[in-house]
């Protein structure tokens, strides 16, 4: 083998240990994921897999548009959250329909509107853009319709064994109701009802929505007593030297009472701090950008894996865990949980907020290196 050439290509190899690969093997997979080709030394022992790319998810293409997602079928440690990665055409719809879980949503490019009505028939219909999100609870019915421009979103549910293929749809359910039934419960004649389908529509073509106003559907009841939409994007972040953090949750967009969020960006050479969440585990949605997570599951186990855009990421609870920016762009992800409350515990912070000379002790450093640490909150750092 040609030096030059080998020395191109990643190895199995770290300070004179390990060795050439000279067998078959997926070189652009090893580029993609030098921390599990070669780990770092401070990994140890045996961890569950905490990644899996929507690139290797399989895509369900329909005439409108195409949906793919990660559950705890692809990635099983992830029991608690489901993602959906979903693009809709101009004008397409994904149909009338409802489900058993939650649902979260962040518009990743484009725009669509969206609508639903709850159980005491109040309604909310509106627009949102990249950047937007939107919760409907549980059992809410709810459609979703691509404005101009197409769309692209990821969709989040609140149970790891979700999947977008069983989900409750309109079409579906009317399809397998007695014609004569439909016509008795919506008061049309039976002849009427021989172009409904045949079976779920899902996602299907349409025209592009006319403007929002004379959209709106005026309902005895009212609209919904708090909006399902929320401007993420808008949320003026917490800044800090190495990159920045926006929050979402109850406390800020109250319909959302099962799902919580934070969208991190961390400039070139910033960290997602040493850290940890005492209430829940995390899934993670990469945007952009290049980097690589680090897990300490205790007992002296520990894991790091590599994340490229559109790549999931898991934490099981409690876990410490960071996030370093190994790019030249900005890495964006989004850190979800299954809590109405977005909490986590700051290493750094506390070890600031105890007496000096206990964390100097426990770590064989100076007691001044310790009085020195920031009391507050740096969620990341440079």
């Amino acid at each position: 083998m040609d030096r030059s050439a080998s020395q191109a290509i990643p190895q199995p190899q770290r300070d004179g240990k390990g060795g050439i690969d000279t067998g078959p093997r997926n070189i652009e997979l090893d580029r993609q994921n030098p921390d599990l080709l070669t780990p770092p030394e401070t990994d140890h022992g045996t961890l569950p897999n905490m990644k899996f790319p929507f690139s290797m998810a399989h895509t369900r293409i329909e005439d409108g548009g195409w949906t793919r997602e990660v559950t705890a079928r692809e990635l099983p440690v992830a029991t608690t959250l489901a993602g959906v990665d979903m693009h809709l055409n101009p004008g397409a719809y994904r149909e009338l329909h409802w489900h058993k879980e939650a649902e979260w949503a962040y518009v990743l490019e484009g725009s669509c509107r969206i609508g639903a009505v709850d159980q005491e028939g109040r309604n909310f219909l509106d627009d949102v853009r990249r950047g937007d999100l939107w919760f409907f609870p549980k059992g809410i019915p709810h459609y979703i319709q691509a404005l101009e421009e197409g769309v692209e979103f990821l969709l989040v549910f609140d149970d790891g064994n979700f999947s977008e293929n069983s989900t409750f749809m309109l079409s579906d359910f009317f399809a397998h109701t007695p014609k004569s039934v439909l016509a008795k419960n919506l008061g049309w004649r039976p002849e009427q009802l021989g172009m409904l389908p045949e079976k779920e529509k899902y996602i299907f073509p349409g025209q592009v929505p006319p403007p929002l106003e004379p959209d709106q559907v005026v309902s005895p009841t009212g609209d919904v007593p708090r909006s399902f939409k929320h401007r993420m994007l808008a949320q003026e972040p917490v800044r800090f030297e190495g990159g920045s953090v926006r929050v979402t949750d109850s406390t800020n967009f109250a319909a959302a009472t099962t799902i919580s969020a934070a969208l991190v960006e961390l400039e070139p050479g910033g960290l997602r701090e040493l850290h940890w969440h005492p209430t829940n585990d995390e899934w993670q949605y990469y945007i952009s950008g290049f980097g690589r997570m680090g897990v300490f599951a205790g007992s002296g186990l520990a894991r790091t894996f590599d994340f490229h855009a559109g790549d999931v990421g898991y934490v099981p609870f409690a876990y410490g865990h960071y996030i370093e920016n190994l790019g030249n762009e900005p890495l964006v992800f989004l850190e979800m949980f299954r809590d109405p409350r977005f909490e986590d515990v700051s290493a750094m912070q506390w070890m600031a907020n105890l007496p000096p000379q206990v964390s100097a002790d426990t770590l064989n450093v100076p007691r001044e290196w310790v009085e020195a640490l920031p009391k507050d909150k740096h969620s990341v750092v440079r």
